[in-house]
């Protein structure tokens, strides 16, 4: 991507179409970050874990790196 230095634009309408495709592109791979996300997730299957056993690991975790 090439970057647009002062006096590159034509017009005032080319610069702000320039950082809407930006935004745009930036937008894009955030949502394709999070669709890999939660199809990991589903895949992962299902915990047997009881909601108290998960919120106690998690407890620990954060207790054993200083964050709790």
């Amino acid at each position: 991507m090439k970057v647009q230095t002062e006096g590159e634009y034509k017009s005032n309408s080319e610069l702000v179409n320039d950082l809407i495709r930006k935004e745009r592109g930036r937008e894009q791979t955030e949502i394709t970050a999070i669709r890999a996300a939660l199809i990991q997730g589903e895949q992962s299957g299902i915990s047997t874990r009881t909601a108290d056993e998960i919120m106690n690991d998690v407890i620990e975790r954060k207790r054993a790196n200083g964050s709790l």
